[in-house]
C-alpha cells in the first residue's frame, strides 16, 4: 500500500504526498484554493440553475471538493453529489489534514461518516452517493449535469485520461454538462475536443496554475 504523507501547500490549506507515485492529491499552490476555482465555481456555480443537478467526481480523495461544494449547496443550488474512489483516504491521515480549520466541520465529517455505495442526505439541498469502485472499468452514473474530473495527472494514472475513457463519460452526460479540471496539457485539450466537447481554457486559481480547462457537451 502506497505511503500518504500530510504536506501543507502555499495557501495553509493541507494535502496529500505519495512518494512511490510523486504525486499529490491537491496543488501544492494551494488544496482549498484549488477546489474553491477550479471545482465548485469554475463547473458547479458556472452550471447551477436553480434545479437539482446531478454531479460526478471522479475521485472522491480527502472529500475536500464535495465539502466545499455542500457548503453553498441551498434552495438555488441543490445537487446530487456522485462519487467515485478506488482507494478511499484512511481516517487518521484526514484527521491529519486539519480540515475542520477551513471548511465546514459538520459538513466535512457527516460526508466521510456516510455509507459507501448508497446515497445520503446530508442536507437537504445535498444528497452524496460515494462509489467505491474503479472509474475505467465499472459502470458510470447517467444523466449527469457536471463533472469535477480530479484523477491524478495523465502521466501517474493515463488509463484515466484516454480517448475510450472520455469517450464513455461524455455517453452519461447530459446536455449543457460541464467537465472541469486541473490538466491544460494540450494532449488533454485535443482527446475532449475530438470526444464532442467544446473546450475552453479558463485562468488558473490565483497564485497557482495558469490554465485550466472547462469543457461542454453541447
Amino acid at each position: 500500500m502506497n505511503q500518504h504523507i500530510v504536506q501543507m501547500t502555499d495557501d495553509g490549506s493541507a494535502t496529500i504526498f505519495i512518494p512511490e507515485m510523486d504525486e499529490h492529491y491537491h496543488s501544492v499552490k494551494g488544496a482549498l484554493t484549488e477546489s474553491l476555482h477550479i471545482y465548485r465555481d469554475c463547473a458547479f456555480m458556472h452550471r447551477s440553475n436553480g434545479t437539482r443537478l446531478r454531479l460526478l467526481e471522479v475521485g472522491f480523495g480527502t472529500g475536500l471538493n464535495a465539502t466545499v461544494t455542500a457548503m453553498i449547496a441551498d434552495i438555488n443550488h441543490p445537487v446530487l453529489y456522485i462519487t467515485l474512489e478506488k482507494y478511499p483516504v484512511s481516517e487518521e491521515i484526514l484527521s491529519s489534514l486539519h480540515y475542520d480549520n477551513i471548511v465546514d466541520k459538520t459538513l466535512f465529517n457527516a460526508i466521510h461518516h456516510a455509507p459507501w455505495d448508497t446515497p445520503v442526505e446530508i442536507t437537504p439541498y445535498f444528497t452524496i452517493e460515494k462509489r467505491r469502485c474503479d472509474y475505467t472499468c465499472d459502470e458510470l452514473p447517467n444523466e449527469i449535469d457536471v463533472v469535477y474530473f480530479d484523477a491524478f495527472a495523465p502521466e501517474k494514472q493515463p488509463d484515466m485520461w484516454t480517448a475510450e475513457a472520455f469517450s464513455r463519460l461524455f455517453n452519461t452526460l447530459n446536455p449543457g454538462a460541464v467537465l472541469t479540471t486541473y490538466c491544460a496539457k494540450g494532449e488533454i485539450r485535443r482527446l475532449l475536443t475530438a470526444t464532442g466537447f467544446i473546450v475552453e481554457r479558463l485562468a488558473g486559481p490565483v497564485g497557482g496554475k495558469r490554465e485550466i480547462l472547462r469543457a461542454t457537451k453541447k
